[in-house]
């Protein structure tokens, strides 16, 4: 099963039409899975960085009610995990949602990070896995 792991900056870039990768968010967003996961962490980086931009964060949440987003990560069962992870990868810095996708990506061996971020290029999986992505670069 193809499944993706949405990060913030695509899920903004195909909500905003101004953004610099808005074409790009689209059009990865029509050759989607039928599978696309996120994490609580991501879907709060999102409001924010829409209301801080005065978009509405409605077309966020109609991602959910259109069946193409899910959230589905249960932090409390992972946060030691989580916590690990960054404390790993501290001199990044790895932010709580990055260290939260991480994990996704651990927890789904097969699954994409569909990122703007290029910290992802230097994120490993245990035994040095590499995490596949879905990027513009």
């Amino acid at each position: 099963m193809n499944i993706w792991l949405a990060d913030t900056g695509p899920l903004v870039a195909y909500m905003v039409r101004s953004d610099e990768h808005n074409v790009w968010a689209v059009e990865r967003a029509q050759h989607a899975p039928t599978v696309v996961l996120t994490c609580e962490a991501v879907i709060t980086e999102a409001a924010y960085l829409l209301e801080r931009d005065g978009c509405p964060t409605d077309a966020l949440f109609d991602l959910f009610d259109a069946g193409f987003l899910r959230c589905e990560f249960d932090f409390h069962r992972e946060y030691r995990q989580v916590h690990e992870l960054m404390r790993r990868y501290r001199g990044q810095p790895m932010s709580y949602a990055d260290a939260c996708l991480v994990r996704m990506a651990e927890l789904h061996p097969q699954a994409s990070v569909w990122t703007l971020d290029r910290h992802f290029q230097v994120y490993r999986r245990p035994q040095r896995q590499t995490i596949s992505l879905v990027a513009p670069w």
